[in-house]
C-alpha cells in the first residue's frame, strides 16, 4: 500500500516509490537531498507538520510540501 511520508511511521524504513510533483524545482530540491525512486529513506520524526528524515547517511527536516511529494 502506497503512502507518503508524511503520513509513514516514526523509526520506519522506507524505500522511495516515486516523487509526486510536478514542480520541477521542488523534484529537482528532493533529488539534490538524494531523494528518489528506489531509495531507502528512514522517519526520524514527526515534529508538528514537518518531518525529520534520513537519507544517505544525513538528516534533513522537511516540511509538509516536501513529505507529501515522496510516495513510499
Amino acid at each position: 500500500m502506497e503512502t507518503t511520508l508524511y503520513n509513514a511511521q516514526a523509526g520506519q524504513e522506507y524505500i522511495i516509490r516515486r516523487i509526486d510533483t510536478s514542480d520541477a524545482e521542488m523534484n529537482a530540491f528532493l533529488f539534490s537531498l538524494g531523494c528518489y525512486s528506489g531509495e531507502p529513506v528512514t522517519l526520524i520524526s514527526r515534529k508538528g507538520k514537518g518531518r525529520v528524515i534520513a537519507v544517505k547517511d544525513a538528516r534533513y527536516s522537511i516540511d509538509a510540501e516536501l513529505a507529501n511529494a515522496i510516495i513510499v
